[in-house]
C-alpha cells in the first residue's frame, strides 16, 4: 500500500445463512442482517473502483472455513483488485489454504494475540505484504498504569484496550503497544477497528486511529463507524490513516466507491480514480 495514495476498502462480513454464504452487517458486531451474495458484491465494488476488498468470515466455524475457501476461489476468478480474508485463521496451514485459494492477503486477529510468533512465521513464510494483523480496540476510561493515555474529543481521558473474539473479550493490552509489536514481528499492515464505533454511523475513532498511525510505519486501515465521505476525509486528514474501510454505506447503496473518491479528490486527497 503506497502511503501517499489513500485507499478505499469495502468490507464484506461473510456468514452462512440458510446454507448460503452471505454478506451480513450489524451494529457493534451484533444484530446481523443479510446484505447479499459476497462474490456479486465484490464484483460490484471492483467495478466501482475499490482499491482493495476485505472479507471477514465472522462465524469461522469449520463449516464457515470450507465455505470461505469456496468464496475466495469464486472471488479470485471474478475481480481484479487485491482482496484480503480474515476470521478464524490461526495456523500457517490455514493461511496457506486461503492464499492458495486466491486471496492476496490474510488477516489474523485473535490468533496473533494468543500466539505472536504466528505473525513472525507467517510474514517470513509468505511475505509481510501478505499478512495483515487486525486489531479491535475500545476506549477504556479506567486508566491503568503504563498504558498510553489520550485526551478524547470531550476532554476526558482513556486508553485503548485490545478486544478479541469478535469484540467480546477485553484482554488488558494497550492497542498502541500491540500495534508496535505486530509491526516489529513483520506484519505488513494493520486493520484497526473501533469497537465503540462499529456500525454506529458516528464516524471513525479519530484519537484511536491517529495514535496507532503515528506509532507505526506500516499502513493502517481505519475501520468502524463510517457513514459518509466526510468521515473518510477525517480519517485521512485528522488521523493520517492510509486506507478507510466501510461496509454498510456501500451495501445499502448510499454511496458508491466512485462517489466517495470523487469527493475526496475534490478535497485534495490523493486517490486513484480509473
Amino acid at each position: 500500500m503506497e502511503h501517499d495514495v489513500k485507499k478505499i476498502v469495502p468490507c464484506l462480513d461473510v456468514k452462512v445463512v440458510d446454507g448460503q454464504p452471505s454478506v451480513v452487517k450489524g451494529v457493534k458486531f451484533v444484530d446481523l442482517k443479510r446484505q447479499g451474495d459476497p462474490v456479486e458484491l465484490a464484483m460490484k465494488y471492483d467495478e466501482q473502483g475499490a482499491d482493495e476488498l476485505i472479507f471477514l468470515d465472522i462465524t469461522a466455524s469449520h463449516e464457515g472455513r470450507a465455505t470461505m475457501v469456496d468464496v475466495v476461489k469464486r472471488t479470485a476468478g471474478a475481480v481484479s483488485v487485491p482482496f484480503a480474508v480474515g476470521g478464524g485463521i490461526s495456523t500457517i496451514e490455514g493461511i496457506r489454504e486461503i492464499l492458495e485459494a486466491g486471496a492476496d492477503k490474510v488477516g489474523i486477529n485473535t490468533a496473533a494475540l494468543k500466539n505472536p510468533d504466528l505473525i513472525k512465521e507467517a510474514s517470513e513464510t509468505f511475505g509481510s505484504d501478505r499478512i495483515c494483523v487486525a486489531i479491535d480496540a475500545r476506549r477504556n476510561p479506567d486508566i491503568k498504569e503504563g498504558a498510553n493515555v489520550f485526551e478524547l474529543e470531550d476532554g476526558s481521558k482513556a486508553w485503548f484496550e485490545v478486544v478479541i473474539y469478535g469484540g467480546r473479550e477485553p484482554v488488558g493490552i494497550d492497542a498502541v503497544e500491540w500495534a508496535c509489536e505486530v509491526e516489529s514481528l513483520g506484519a505488513g499492515e494493520i486493520l484497526l477497528t473501533s469497537m465503540d464505533r462499529d456500525g454506529t454511523n458516528d464516524g471513525y475513532d479519530i484519537p484511536l486511529t491517529r495514535a496507532v498511525s503515528e506509532a507505526v510505519a506500516i499502513p493502517v486501515i481505519a475501520s468502524g463507524g463510517a457513514a459518509n465521505p466526510e468521515h473518510m476525509l477525517e480519517a485521512f486528514e485528522k488521523a493520517d490513516a492510509d486506507a478507510a474501510l466501510a461496509a454498510g454505506i456501500f451495501h445499502r447503496g448510499e454511496y458508491s466507491v466512485k462517489e466517495i473518491k470523487e469527493y475526496l479528490r475534490s478535497k485534495g486527497i490523493n486517490v486513484k480514480i480509473e
